[in-house]
């Protein structure tokens, strides 16, 4: 277990939060945006907070790391790394056992089965030890007043559990986009009386508060615990300050149209696919398009396959039609890229239980976004009213084409009262606002629930 202190030694009595939070930065995740504000927030209304995450080895196998993530973190924010990976994602061959190298799918399945006997997630579930050994000594070495686990991975709940079990530590569950839903399809992910239905009911028993990460999630779980429905909060992600490019009066002189994408490029080839087939009929229709480019920034795929796959062939097939791969891009230069390019193109799967971090970004940009997501999205929600959003027209390859040339057109004629108004109906999702609040909430019946247990005395 390696610690990593914070900048400054902590300074008169605080409460203590136990954050687990696998994702924390510098993994490059986008999940890493939402626990950095989390610890925050924790620490600007006076608590020291103890993060446990991985450690950043274990990112550089899956989704890589990104050390301007970390540069923001709150001196009162510690975090711990575990000696946690995924050994699926090690790459060294010279390690692999004599299965692993013969025959690699039976081995991969054989690991999953192993870890479904610690707890009901079959990639993570044998860290399961780790992380209950690691809650009961940073509890013994400090404790905490409160505990919270960011999910995913779900195997951290045990953790949650056991400290309650054992030392009646008030906690919360951020499950962000749920467990017991999936989110893809829309669909229960698996019923009540199952193993993980059953883990899931008894965590949600005596948990202070659940947040999650959209409406439709939120009434999934109303109605799947109607006696802790009040408990259930919406807690959206919301976009950074910092991500929010300067305002912009329209096209640059002097060169084409330039339309970008950023994130992890984790979606179907399919999908991919049509999106490259859309742009290359809009650029045949639209002469704005003629000589336009489309830039795709981000890490393609992740784990061993990160950077060297299908969707890097798909992409760089069209290098003709003015499809440019960037790569990744840190945290600290997201503004510039956002502000180099005239329209944003937001690719997410999923339907009505999906919103995706992205839309949040794109929203505040305050350029012309065209949706290639189904109609029936929760990102459509959210984008309704945006006078500089093509609007949700599903996935047909013929509409995702007029979509582009909707926005290029866009990009020359929005007046400075639609540009003003695309920014402004994306400023009230700063992610900083919107997660105050919801810590600020927590913090106080946290702090109450302390009081009680500990005998009126206070926290």
């Amino acid at each position: 277990m390696t610690e990593v202190p914070g900048k400054n030694e902590r300074s008169g009595p605080r409460p203590h939060l136990l954050y687990f939070a696998i994702g924390f930065p510098p993994a490059a995740k986008s999940s890493a945006y939402r626990m950095r504000e989390t610890a925050n927030q924790f620490a600007a209304v006076g608590w020291d907070v103890t993060v446990v995450t991985i450690a950043e080895e274990s990112w550089l196998r899956d989704s890589g790391v990104d050390h301007t993530l970390s540069e923001s973190v709150d001196q009162h924010v510690k975090v711990v790394e575990l000696p946690l990976a995924r050994a699926d994602l090690e790459t060294d061959i010279r390690l692999y056992s004599e299965e692993r190298a013969l025959r690699p799918g039976p081995w991969v399945q054989a690991l999953r089965q192993e870890a479904l006997k610690s707890f009901p997630e079959p990639v993570f579930g044998g860290w399961r030890e780790t992380l209950e050994e690691a809650a009961l000594r940073l509890h013994r070495e400090r404790p905490a007043d409160l505990v919270l686990a960011s999910c995913v991975p779900y195997v951290q709940l045990a953790a949650v559990r056991r400290l309650w079990e054992e030392h009646q530590v008030p906690y919360a569950v951020d499950f962000r986009d749920g467990w017991s839903v999936d989110v893809i399809d829309g669909v229960e992910a698996f019923p009540k009386d199952s193993e993980a239905g059953r883990w899931e009911e008894d965590v949600l028993e005596h948990a202070l508060s659940l947040w999650v990460v959209n409406d439709r999630i939120a009434e999934h779980y109303r109605a799947r615990y109607p006696e802790h429905a009040d408990r259930v909060h919406v807690v959206r992600n919301g976009y950074d300050r910092d991500s929010v490019p300067p305002p912009k009066s329209g096209a640059d002189d002097g060169r084409g149209l330039v339309f970008g994408h950023l994130g992890t490029v984790s979606f179907s080839v399919p999908l991919l696919e049509s999106v490259i087939a859309a742009w290359r009929t809009a650029r045949s229709r639209e002469p704005l398009l003629a000589d336009a480019r489309f830039e795709v920034r981000g890490h393609i795929g992740a784990g061993a396959n990160r950077e060297a796959n299908r969707h890097i062939d798909v992409l760089r097939s069209a290098a003709d039609d003015g499809v440019v791969v960037g790569g990744p891009v840190p945290k600290a230069e997201v503004a510039d890229v956002y502000a180099a390019w005239d329209a944003l193109v937001l690719i997410i799967i999923g339907g009505p239980f999906m919103t995706s971090g992205k839309v949040y970004e794109c929203m505040a940009s305050g350029l012309p976004i065209v949706s290639m997501h189904a109609a029936d999205h929760d990102a459509s929600r959210l984008l309704d009213g945006n006078p500089l959003w093509t609007g949700p027209r599903g996935l047909d390859e013929d509409r995702l084409a007029d979509a582009f040339c909707d926005a290029a057109r866009m990009v020359v004629e929005a007046t400075p009262e639609q540009r003003a108004a695309a920014r402004a109906h994306g400023s009230a999702y700063a992610r900083d606002l919107l997660m105050a609040t919801a810590v600020q909430r927590l913090s106080a019946a946290a702090l109450e629930q302390q009081s009680v247990l500990s005998g009126g005395a206070g926290a």
